[in-house]
């Protein structure tokens, strides 16, 4: 049984984007990520400064551009893999959201008188 009194808090909700969340989660992808960051890239130039084969740069990619956090563009008979510039706006909104969200919950508390002041 609790014995804790329940109370009721508003929360708003925040849409975000899981996938963009879930493909930055894997070590391997966010280096990738962060390299294209550096410049656009192919999977044989990112292949060689990763600890993987090509053929796995090409999944973590697939998993990236799915998300909507990477582009390509066909440049003979490879691919050039950038930043897909909407998909990280959106993220970036995301993470905004939530900054903004924390710093207004902390401006509450702080204003609150405590127990001492009343």
């Amino acid at each position: 049984m609790l014995t804790t009194p329940w109370r009721l808090y508003s929360f708003a909700l925040v849409v975000t984007n899981a996938n963009s969340w879930t493909a930055l989660g894997d070590p391997t992808r966010r280096t990738i990520f962060e390299l294209l960051v550096e410049h656009p890239s192919s999977v044989g130039e990112l292949a060689r400064d990763l600890p993987v084969t090509r053929s796995a740069v090409s999944q973590h990619l697939k998993v990236l551009k799915d998300a909507g956090l990477v582009a390509d563009t066909r440049s003979g008979k490879q691919r050039i893999y950038r930043v897909d510039e909407a998909g990280l706006a959106s993220l970036r909104a995301e993470i905004d959201q939530f900054w903004s969200k924390t710093l207004a919950a902390y401006k509450l508390a702080v204003e609150q008188p405590s127990k001492e002041q009343k």
